[in-house]
């Protein structure tokens, strides 16, 4: 079990001290709290991963370009080139 690169002995370790500073009282309302607080960050982490999603795929859509509308002055034959200029 590794959560946060945090093993099994060290969450052992931060749970023994958590419940000498607190006590036994308040420990399940930290921890309810702690719960809800990560439930919220991983809720916004996929909200944020969604929408960037969705933009990356709005931005992909409208920048396409279509191959006919691809004309370039190079690819342009040079008569061609020299009466635009013109």
């Amino acid at each position: 079990m590794n959560i946060f690169g945090i093993g099994l002995p060290e969450m052992a370790v931060i749970l023994v001290l958590a419940l000498l500073i607190f006590g036994p009282k308040k420990l399940p309302e930290i921890g309810s709290s702690l719960g809800k607080a990560l439930k919220g960050f991983q809720q916004a982490s996929r909200e944020f991963e969604n929408e960037f999603k969705r933009e990356a795929q709005q931005l992909e859509e409208t920048t396409k370009i279509k191959p006919e509308n691809n004309s370039t002055v190079a690819s342009r034959p040079k008569e061609e080139q020299i009466n635009s200029i013109d």
